[in-house]
C-alpha cells in the first residue's frame, strides 16, 4: 500500500477516520505555525483546510526509503498558500509529520486556521 499517497488523499478529502488509522499513536508532530501542535490539533487543522479550501493539490512528491516529502498548494477563495509536509513511515504507519507552511499566505488566505 502507498501509505504516503493514501495519507495525502485521505486528509485532502476530509477522511479523518482514515488519517487517524494511518497515524501511529506515538507519532512526532511539528509545524511552523504559531500554535502548539499534537496529533489531535494536526488533524483538526488538516480538516479545516480540506473544508475551507477551494482545492488542495499535491504539486510535488519526493519519496525516500522511509517516507516522503510532499508539496501542496492550498487554494482558498482569495489566494493560494503553500505547505510542505515531511512524513516518516514505519511498518505502514506515519510515525513523523513535519509541516512547513508559507505562514504569510496561510494567515492571509486561511485566517483563524490554527487559532484555538
Amino acid at each position: 500500500m502507498d501509505v504516503v499517497g493514501f495519507w495525502a488523499r485521505s486528509w485532502i478529502n476530509g477522511d479523518q477516520s482514515a488519517v487517524r488509522k494511518l497515524l501511529a499513536p506515538d507519532a512526532e508532530v511539528e509545524w511552523n505555525l504559531d500554535a502548539p501542535v499534537d496529533d489531535e490539533e494536526l488533524l483538526q487543522v488538516q480538516h479545516r483546510i480540506s473544508a475551507f479550501a477551494d482545492s488542495v493539490t499535491m504539486t510535488g512528491r519526493t519519496d525516500a526509503e522511509d517516507g516522503a516529502a510532499i508539496v501542496y498548494d492550498l487554494t482558498a477563495p482569495f489566494g493560494t498558500a503553500r505547505m510542505i509536509e515531511f512524513l516518516a513511515v514505519t511498518d505502514g504507519r506515519i510515525t513523523e509529520v513535519r509541516q512547513v507552511y508559507d505562514v504569510t499566505s496561510t494567515d492571509r488566505y486561511f485566517p483563524g486556521l490554527y487559532a484555538n
